[in-house]
């Protein structure tokens, strides 16, 4: 990420957020056959209430990726990660997760938590092999679903 740098979001960065996420998930819905819920959020409250941090490009000024985090009493939930496509496939995710994790263990946090839809099988590949496992499969009967919910141990 030479060109790109981390930085928390502010509330005038939502609508690019926004179109960020769209474009990041927009592969997903006919695998899922729906929007994805990260395409239905409201960025601007996020911003307001949750971690939320962005990288962005340094020449352009463009938002590459963005990851939005919600401490608990003794975890880090991952509430969204998403990379603009022309920014996937060059380790920013891996990047996002890794601030993500030092996030967490800089507010005393013992613990990463996610979850993800169990059709979105290379999102479940990527955090299986940053250390990530499955804890619980719900089915979900009204959106006719399975998410995973996945959990890593902080050393």
């Amino acid at each position: 990420m030479a060109t790109q740098s981390i930085r928390s979001a502010v509330v005038g960065d939502a609508d690019r957020i926004a179109t960020l996420v769209t474009r990041a998930y927009s592969k997903w819905i006919a695998v899922i056959g729906r929007r994805p819920k990260p395409m239905l959020a409201d960025y601007r409250r996020a911003v307001a209430e949750h971690l939320v941090d962005v990288v962005e490009d340094v020449e352009s000024g463009g938002l590459a990726a963005v990851i939005e985090l919600v401490p608990g009493p003794d975890h880090m939930l991952v509430e969204n990660i998403a990379v603009d496509p022309e920014w996937q496939r060059q380790g920013m995710g891996r990047t996002l997760l890794r601030h993500a994790e030092t996030v967490a263990r800089n507010g005393g946090l013992t613990e990463m938590r996610l979850y993800t839809n169990a059709l979105m099988r290379s999102n479940i590949d990527l955090y299986e092999g940053l250390g990530y496992v499955v804890t619980e499969r719900r089915r979900i009967e009204k959106l006719d679903t399975t998410v995973f919910y996945m959990s890593k141990i902080l050393d």
